[in-house]
């Protein structure tokens, strides 16, 4: 039996992506839901509820799946910090897995940052920098791979928000040792490009990954949906869904 997903944003990028595999992957599109939509009339019809929308959509999608005991993934970025509280606390009630990225490749990337920082760490000469680049029709910067990349490397370094520089212009004088830079390209039809450098005193280390094709995210989001509807209330990562979390 398929398993029925309400697919809340079905008409963009990712949602058609999702819809055109899902018959490979053991899932059906029951409930499509885009703008203009109401997500109640087709709640009591799906088995999981899948979030590709607005990041305005997320918070009434969340309570409402709360609220009919609706397992949820999401992969909407861009929620202001409130907004993310209020939905980290309805995974009290209910499994989300919420992931800025849902390939399997860019959470390899997230854990090999994580050793790497681990190791490097202990050595002051290599500093940071994360560069990330998407088509020109993405509304937030830096993505939410990017984000989960510096929330990776300020973890390792015991860094607060503010020592991250998004960008820099102008006389910024030299690199404050501390400081890890974000980078945010945009331009053309790039699906998604994201590097880790950690540039030392005569060496250089890079961790890249680039998607070519949006069908990993949506095959890694059923992937998601297949696994959160046997898990506890709670809040997680694709690093648990794939087995990769410490």
């Amino acid at each position: 039996m398929s398993l029925k997903l309400l697919l809340c944003g079905a008409g963009g990028r990712m949602g058609q992506a999702i819809s055109s595999i899902c018959e490979n992957h053991g899932c059906a599109v029951s409930v499509p839901v885009d703008l203009g939509d109401d997500p109640s009339a087709g709640i009591d019809r799906c088995d999981v509820v899948i979030d590709f929308s607005l990041r305005e959509a997320t918070l009434p999608l969340a309570r409402l799946s709360a609220d009919h005991s609706k397992p949820m993934v999401i992969g909407t970025t861009g929620h202001t910090q409130d907004e993310k509280a209020q939905i980290v606390e309805l995974s009290s009630k209910l499994p989300i897995v919420w992931a800025g990225n849902f390939s399997t490749g860019v959470n390899l990337l997230f854990y090999l940052t994580e050793q790497a920082a681990r190791v490097l760490n202990a050595r002051s000469d290599f500093d940071a920098e994360v560069i990330e680049m998407h088509h020109r029709l993405k509304k937030d910067a830096p993505s939410g791979t990017a984000d989960r990349l510096l929330e990776i490397l300020k973890k390792s370094r015991g860094l607060k928000d503010e020592e991250v520089a998004h960008g820099r212009h102008g006389i910024t004088g030299e690199r404050p040792a501390r400081e890890i830079g974000s980078h945010a390209l945009r331009g053309g039809d790039v699906v998604g490009d994201h590097t880790v450098l950690f540039a030392g005193m005569g060496e250089r280390i890079e961790l890249t990954h680039r998607a070519t094709d949006r069908s990993i995210f949506a095959a890694g989001a059923l992937r998601a949906a297949k696994w959160v509807v046997e898990a506890d209330p709670g809040l997680y990562s694709m690093q648990d869904v794939l087995g990769l979390s410490s």
